[in-house]
C-alpha cells in the first residue's frame, strides 16, 4: 500500500510538471512580441547628393537595419523599397542623411541621434507611405 501511494504521488507530480510545461508552451506561442513580421519601407530621395538610410528599432535597444556597418543607399531619384523582418508591434524609425554630412538629415538622422515627428512606424506586416527626402 505504501508503494502505491508513493508511486501515485510521483505520478501526480510528473503530470503536474508536464501540464505546466504544456500550458507555458501553448501560451508562449501566443505572445506577439516574438512573432516575426515584415515592414515595407518606401523611400525616394530628391537630394542631388547620395543619401544613406538606416532603420532603428525603438523597442530593441541597438537593433539596426541593415546592420553590420552597412547602409541603404538612395542615389538616383527613384523609389526604393526596403523590406525588413521585425517583431510584431515593434516601433521602427528611419534615419537618413547626406553622405559624409551627418548634420544634413531626415527622421532621427545618423546613428538615431535626433528626435522626429512622423518618422516611426509599427511593425505589423504593412508598409509605409512613400517617404520623400527633399533637399
Amino acid at each position: 500500500m505504501t508503494i502505491l501511494k508513493s508511486r501515485g504521488r510521483a505520478l501526480t507530480r510528473f503530470l503536474m510538471v508536464l501540464l505546466s510545461l504544456t500550458v507555458t508552451t501553448t501560451f508562449g506561442g501566443l505572445t506577439h512580441s516574438a512573432k516575426a513580421e515584415t515592414l515595407l519601407w518606401e523611400f525616394r530621395s530628391e537630394h542631388p547628393k547620395i543619401v544613406d538610410v538606416e532603420l532603428y528599432s525603438q523597442t530593441r535597444r541597438g537593433h539596426v537595419w541593415p546592420g553590420n556597418k552597412k547602409v541603404y543607399v538612395l542615389n538616383d531619384y527613384s523609389n526604393k523599397t526596403i523590406r525588413i523582418s521585425c517583431r510584431y508591434g515593434e516601433k521602427v524609425c528611419y534615419g537618413a542623411w547626406v553622405r559624409n554630412r551627418n548634420n544634413s538629415y531626415w527622421g532621427v538622422g545618423y546613428n538615431n541621434r535626433n528626435g522626429c515627428k512622423n518618422c516611426c512606424y509599427t511593425c505589423d506586416g504593412g508598409r509605409t507611405k512613400v517617404i520623400v527626402l527633399n533637399p
